[in-house]
């Protein structure tokens, strides 16, 4: 029921394409002390390529929203680990050299696979909706054939992602986004519809035109 449920939701969210659902907004109650510019976009995935898409996809849509996106990839090197990380100061006080004033940070927070199984082809309804029920042969020519038509497992994969803006002078929490985006067909598939939903949410909630 579980499966068939998110199924059903995300389905409806979206029929033609990858969806990606918001599935929790917050934002300071803070009223704005300045307006931002220039955003440092910092995916923090551990695919060099998933990264690059992200970071691509979101750069596009701050810009084309009148804002300056400076991308994570073309400053720092995609080798940090925990014992390689750059100093903190050495970052805050590179990314205000290159004029960002606003951070905003991507995470793949979970990963979610289910197995479901498909059944054969065929549809069922009772007699007298379909006619092969009305004799012997015609209920088994019709769904004998069936029978060569197995059914199958298949796996769904939900990302869950959290996205969150700061201010990159004092670090305060702007606003926070929770998301999932369910069976991605690649990693541009994946990437043009998180950024989209995010888009779509941040719209809709006042913090862009």
């Amino acid at each position: 029921m579980k499966t068939a449920t998110r199924l059903l939701l995300f389905t409806l969210l979206c029929a033609c394409s990858t969806p990606t659902q918001v599935t929790n907004f917050w934002k300071t109650n803070q009223p704005a002390a300045k307006t931002y510019h220039t955003v440092f976009v910092a995916a923090l995935v551990n695919s060099v390529n998933v990264k690059a898409s992200i970071e691509n996809h979101v750069s596009a849509a701050a810009e084309a929203k009148g804002l300056k996106a400076v991308k994570s990839g073309d400053v720092f090197p995609p080798n940090f680990t925990k014992e390689n990380m750059p100093d903190k100061k050495v970052m805050l006080d590179k990314l205000r050299q290159l004029g960002c004033d606003a951070i905003y940070t991507v995470t793949l927070v979970k990963k979610e696979s289910e197995s479901r199984y498909v059944p054969g082809s065929g549809p069922y309804a009772p007699y007298p909706r379909y006619g092969w029920y009305g004799s012997f042969w015609g209920y088994y020519n019709y769904w004998s054939p069936m029978m060569y038509s197995p059914g199958y497992y298949t796996t769904d994969n939900t990302y869950y992602m959290e996205t969150n803006l700061y201010d990159a002078e004092t670090e305060a929490l702007l606003f926070s986004v929770q998301s999932a985006t369910f069976n991605p067909n690649s990693v541009e598939d994946f990437s043009k519809s998180y950024t989209k939903a995010i888009v779509h949410e941040l719209t809709a909630q006042g913090l862009l035109k």
